[in-house]
């Protein structure tokens, strides 16, 4: 089983070292195709998203990401556990000495999108989804970031205990706090010429 789960990997150009096994295809984040893999250290079943990093603009957004989803730490987010470089290695802050990027972080079973694919939720995972939906949003908002891409696809969901978890930050940003969009509207540009 690990040898499919290992041309899997070569197959999507995966480059982690002997560390993760058992590769399966999950889906694509914003910036990168993501696996998911069996973490032999940690023994525990990841996700791992690889982000190319091909020029100053690609580079540009892993670092956005990387930062936000550093900063994020909430039971409604997925868990980031560590982001690696090629073969495995330690990024240790030289994301410009590496082509690629890895974002390995928890698994979750399945996402909002795909079960509601299989019906209609009932009134009472309704209310439970969206209460860990607002929860969550309400932490990111409150570390002052804005996902930018919040839809089903985005929103995963173990079914084993029902835990809605926000991911995928690749479309993030940071609001700069002490900006403010007051004084830029078309009207107070033109009462002060």
């Amino acid at each position: 089983m690990a040898e499919k789960g290992d041309c899997i990997a070569s197959v999507y150009g995966y480059d982690l070292g002997g560390r993760f096994i058992d590769f399966q295809p999950l889906g694509f984040g914003v910036n990168g195709l993501v696996l998911s893999a069996t973490d032999s250290r940690a023994c525990r079943k990841v996700a791992v998203k690889k982000i190319v990093l091909s020029d100053a603009r690609s580079m540009k957004h892993a670092l956005r990401e990387i930062k936000i989803i550093r900063r994020l730490d909430h039971d409604n987010i997925v868990k980031v556990y560590e982001v690696l470089g090629p073969k495995g290695s330690d990024l240790q802050g030289e994301l410009f000495k590496f082509s690629v990027a890895y974002i390995v972080q928890e698994y979750m079973e399945t996402d909002l999108a795909c079960l509601l694919e299989q019906g209609t939720l009932t009134e009472d995972h309704a209310k439970l989804f969206m209460y860990q939906l607002l929860r969550g949003l309400k932490y990111i908002h409150s570390a002052n970031v804005l996902h930018r891409d919040l839809k089903p696809a985005n929103i995963f969901i173990s079914t084993e205990d029902l835990v809605l978890k926000i991911g995928d930050f690749g479309l993030a940003r940071i609001v700069d706090q002490h900006y403010s969009h007051k004084g830029l509207t078309s009207w107070s540009r033109c009462s002060s010429s």
